[in-house]
């Protein structure tokens, strides 16, 4: 389990959330949806410890993360997909999972890689072409087979269908649903379409002006006429 209590963060002096409790349940997506400037990034950004704490903690399976730098943090096996920069463009496909692997033993990487890569098996004929080539489904697919070499707990995705074609955001976010399912891994989600998202999600919430303002299971969040449409854009029927 994943859990944030009462967390204030921001950047420098200037705090973008407040106050902030969520928990997120393993083999289960946990939604962040809110409109824009809302505090959804800083959140995940926080977690990851890249912002400036203010208050509150954050906690792993019961173990403390909040203070530790994001590299302790990545080492304890929290993995954050950020919107842009997931990958080295400059390298190959193959260069960029051994720097994703680079604390794991030759051996573990390998078995990891091979699993990863059942995942995305488009991935194999292009280990030795240079990510900048990629397009940007293939990007997103390299970045999340980065996390899983790392063999994460916590897995977070920070919009990962922006700017791609339809049915490439329809596969991508099919994969982070299997990803979900008895592997053992917790999920937060920030995305764009937010209806999407909670429809492949379990529980969800909602931010503005950097507060948690409901919080309750996706269906609910789909059905509530009222925040869907002011903060969401959804049409409720």
């Amino acid at each position: 389990m994943l859990k944030v209590d009462r967390v204030s963060a921001g950047y420098g002096k200037l705090q973008i959330i407040e106050d902030i409790s969520l928990e997120a349940q393993q083999d289960r997506i946990t939604v962040i949806v809110g409109p824009n400037g809302s505090g959804k990034s800083t959140l995940l950004k926080t977690i990851a410890g890249l912002t400036s704490l203010y208050q509150g903690q954050i906690t792993v399976d019961g173990r403390t993360i909040s203070g530790l730098s994001s590299h302790e943090i990545a080492r304890l096996g929290v993995a954050y997909l950020p919107q842009t920069e997931s990958t080295f463009t400059h390298l190959t496909v193959a260069e960029n999972f051994k720097m994703a692997g680079y604390t794991v033993t030759s051996e573990d990487f390998e078995d990891r890689l091979q699993k990863a890569l059942a995942i995305f098996p488009q991935l194999a004929s292009y280990l030795d072409t240079k990510v900048a080539r990629l397009s940007g489904g293939e990007r997103q697919m390299v970045a999340m087979t980065m996390a899983l070499v790392r063999k994460p707990s916590v897995i977070m995705y920070d919009e990962p269908t922006a700017n791609l074609a339809p049915i490439i955001a329809t596969q991508v976010l099919n994969t982070i649903s299997y990803l979900s399912q008895g592997q053992g891994i917790t999920s937060l989600l920030v995305e764009q379409n937010a209806s999407r998202a909670l429809q492949i999600g379990h529980y969800a919430y909602l931010l503005a002006s950097g507060r948690v303002i409901f919080q309750g299971t996706t269906k609910d969040l789909l059905e509530h006429k009222e925040l869907g449409k002011l903060y969401l854009g959804l049409s409720v029927g």
